[in-house]
């Protein structure tokens, strides 16, 4: 027989660490090639490891809510190959002949000599585990047994998770720093002195009265909710609006969506015409196409389109479409509707919400005719599209003006005021407008 070391991947180019959030699998179950084995968590992005091996699983190296860096192995599975060590590296599989048996013991040894010099003193005691990242977490900020088995944990089965563990730890250092302010009554001068000097009061929690609901948030709405805050402070966020008349857009859609349907296999929806839009409005006006990095501004070379979509848990994620301006609109129906399915069943991977330039969001989904998003740092804007209403207009004509139905609807640019003004962000979203507006009804797709 021999061993498979499954490792943590690569997820992406900035993303380093996961958390293992869930075993698929456990010791002694068998496991086929490609089969998904644990759940993993990033910042980004929640994903499946697969096994690149046909095996048994005999070991598990890591615990939920421990954090794993990529390229650590994280479990061991027995396959029928026999006398090798079989590991992951890449693409590509390594094969290792298996040490002899005293190399192996005396390798044992040392690693039981360091784990008696290394082993922290915390233990899981009764019903309460504690995983090897939380024990170490304790032994490096000197919180004893006791100190731990208080800690109220927001895990699985009431687990203490590495998120208990830092909130706990920081409210421990701010308490501990707070300065002890001593009143002396007998000199009234002291007092009022010794006084102006103690700490703000800390927040009040909010009251919970007979009946309200206490609900958690998730992972990724903790994520979602420090990202949007986070935004907030960097940029000095904007907003320019414009109306677009989008009539014939709407009238050349309902002509080509069948046959689109039966030639390609896809839905046409208004999406990817939007998108093609923005991605030709960058490119007329670069310098929408940038970040900033302190005092530094990062002119990007790509166009990569992020595009908000729906969670199945309600939730938002920015799967981007890279190089946006180079695709047709065949390419680019296929890129929306493929991203956007995934994302559905979350089935993104870390890769794909990275990069992106320039983010658009369609708040006309949920009824809205227009919004004000947040910026998607670090970029510096991002375009909401309205809900598309019937409506009474004047239109010109050579002959004089009258009063039409048409079809319109708001684009709302938030942009980041540190770098773009008024001018270019008006003019961009004016822009985007104009190509919307241009639609030519004789367009084949």
């Amino acid at each position: 027989m021999a061993k498979f070391e499954l490792k943590l991947p690569k997820m992406g180019e900035s993303v380093a660490e996961a958390t293992v959030t869930n075993w698929l699998k456990e010791v002694g179950d068998t496991i086929e090639a490609d089969e998904a084995v644990l759940e993993i968590a990033t910042d980004k992005v929640d994903s499946e490891v697969p096994s690149e091996v046909h095996g048994v699983l005999v070991e598990k190296l890591f615990n939920v809510d421990d954090v794993v860096q990529v390229g650590q192995t994280i479990a061991i599975i027995e396959t029928e190959a026999n006398g090798e060590i079989t590991t992951s590296n890449g693409n590509e599989t390594v094969k290792e002949e298996k040490p002899a048996p005293e190399v192996v013991a005396a390798v044992e040894k040392q690693v039981e000599n360091a784990k008696e010099t290394t082993q922290p003193t915390i233990e899981s005691t009764g019903d309460r585990f504690y995983s090897p990242l939380v024990k170490n977490m304790a032994a490096a900020e000197n919180i004893s047994q006791t100190e731990l088995d208080g800690i109220k944990g927001t895990g699985k089965d009431g687990r203490v998770t590495k998120n208990d563990m830092l909130s706990y730890i920081e409210n421990r250092t701010s308490k501990s720093s707070q300065p002890q302010t001593v009143v002396e009554a007998k000199n009234p001068a002291t007092a009022q002195a010794s006084a102006s000097t103690a700490p703000a009061k800390q927040k009040t929690p909010l009251s919970v009265n007979s009946g309200d609901e206490i609900i958690e948030m998730t992972r990724m709405g903790k994520l979602i909710a420090h990202h949007m805050v986070e935004s907030v402070q960097t940029s000095a966020h904007v907003q320019s609006f414009i109306e677009a008349d989008v009539t014939n857009i709407w009238n050349w859609r309902n002509k080509k969506k069948d046959a689109f349907q039966q030639r390609e296999g896809e839905n046409l929806t208004f999406t990817p015409i939007f998108m093609e839009a923005v991605a030709k409005a960058l490119k007329d006006f670069p310098m929408m196409n940038i970040s900033v990095d302190g005092d530094r501004i990062i002119k990007r070379k790509n166009i990569n389109l992020g595009m908000a979509a729906a969670l199945g848990d309600g939730n938002l994620i920015v799967p981007v479409i890279k190089n946006a301006d180079q695709l047709n609109l065949v390419g680019m129906s296929k890129a929306v509707n493929d991203l956007a399915n995934r994302a559905r069943l979350n089935q993104l991977k870390p890769d794909e919400i990275q990069g992106g330039t320039y983010t658009v969001t369609n708040v006309g989904t949920f009824g809205s005719i227009m919004g004000t998003p947040i910026i998607n740092q670090p970029q510096v804007g991002i375009l909401a599209l309205g809900a598309i209403r019937k409506v009474p207009a004047v239109i010109e004509t050579p002959e004089g003006d009258f009063i039409g139905i048409r079809y319109k609807m708001f684009l709302s640019h938030s942009y980041d005021h540190r770098v773009v003004n008024g001018a270019l962000g008006g003019q961009f979203v004016k822009r985007v407008a104009d190509y919307l507006e241009g639609w030519d009804l004789k367009r084949e797709i």
